[in-house]
């Protein structure tokens, strides 16, 4: 099976239309940042994995299950240049319907900013927010099979520019528990504005297609997680025209990329891998690994070696309370750090319950 899917996902992303550089051509960007501070440390991409984390709805609603039902999740993630964004959620699960709901609201904070007119003059100050209002449903479908719908409703404030947006997310994961497999098809961010910043100049939506793949080893408390980024495009390269050729280490000259370096880089850029230890009788301990080429080859600096595109991060949990951290590398000089704190209803009161109506 894994050698079909592998197939599959190589044949229709070289049919797909090619656009090149991905970065800076949609709005409403914010809404691929990672819901979760457990997201951040397992590379910014997890679609795969069902279990008890209702955050990881926000991005794929077919992971919505039972043990999400009375599940609270706050996160809250510090970016680059003091911009911060976070996401709280909740789960309902409706037994009568065998459907999992939540609702949830992604925030994004670009902080305070000087009003200047066009001398440079300070006139005031301004804020500029973005936010998601999200609602989803996860119906369990057959044995192994659960379809999943988010949709979003988005608004966006720069100053005396408003925008107002709403999109969806399809989705469809199929869990094998014998095998301890998982395998998930995701189109997210389908959608339009409703009002543009400007009249007359609507902007595209960053809509997306990805694969994923998760595999709980048998002898090993260690979960693999692949995931295939634009399934709907194959070339995602971007040739910098201000890039300086690389140094080598005998100072020789720099030879002219072949084809096949040329196909192996941006394969690559498509994929993110991730690694989960599950440690303890009930997993209370998690540590948590990622790296994401694309990540890895649009932030690395020329000549300089660093760790951008890893990730890392740990949950535990304290009673009641899962507590989580992520640490995302982007560049050289930046670190972005993300904390998360979770709960279930459901515990408070001597165990899980989950509705009848």
């Amino acid at each position: 099976m894994t050698k079909k899917l592998l197939a599959l996902i190589f044949f229709t992303s070289i049919l797909m239309e090619s656009f090149g550089q991905i970065g800076g051509q949609t709005t409403y960007d914010f809404m691929n940042l990672p819901s979760s501070s457990r997201i951040s440390a397992l590379g910014g991409h997890l679609i795969t994995v069902s279990d008890e984390d209702v955050a990881l709805a926000y991005h794929t609603p077919s992971l919505l299950n039972q043990q999400m039902h009375g599940s609270l999740s706050f996160n809250q993630g510090f970016h680059v240049a003091g911009i911060k964004f976070g996401y709280f959620g909740y789960g309902h699960h409706v037994s009568q319907w065998n459907t999992t709901f939540h609702g949830g609201i992604q925030y994004t904070s670009y902080g305070t900013f000087d009003l200047t007119d066009d001398r440079g003059d300070v006139l005031g100050t301004f804020k500029a927010n973005e936010f998601a209002i999200t609602l989803g449903a996860g119906y369990q479908w057959q044995e192994r099979l659960t379809l999943g719908a988010n949709v979003k409703l988005i608004t966006s404030a720069f100053e005396s520019y408003n925008s107002v947006g709403l999109t969806t997310d399809l989705s469809a994961t199929y869990a094998d528990t014998s095998k301890r497999l998982a395998v998930t098809l995701l189109a997210k961010n389908i959608g339009t504005q409703l009002s543009t910043y400007r009249e007359d100049n609507s902007e595209r939506i960053p809509f997306e297609m990805q694969v994923g793949v998760s595999k709980q080893l048998k002898y090993l408390p260690f979960r693999l997680s692949v995931v295939y980024r634009y399934f709907d495009k194959w070339d995602i390269l971007y040739d910098d025209p201000e890039a300086e050729d690389e140094i080598l280490f005998l100072g020789e000259e720099p030879q002219e990329r072949s084809q096949a370096s040329v196909f192996a880089d941006n394969l690559f850029r498509h994929f993110v891998f991730s690694g989960e230890f599950l440690l303890g009788k009930k997993e209370n301990l998690r540590l948590r690994l990622g790296y994401s080429h694309l990540r890895q080859k649009e932030m690395t600096i020329s000549n300089f070696r660093g760790f951008s595109g890893f990730s890392f991060g740990f949950g535990i949990k304290v009673k009641t309370f899962r507590l989580d951290y992520g640490r995302s590398n982007f560049h050289l000089g930046q670190k972005v750090h993300h904390i998360g704190i979770s709960t279930n209803l459901g515990e408070y009161g001597g165990g899980r319950r989950t509705s009848g109506v």
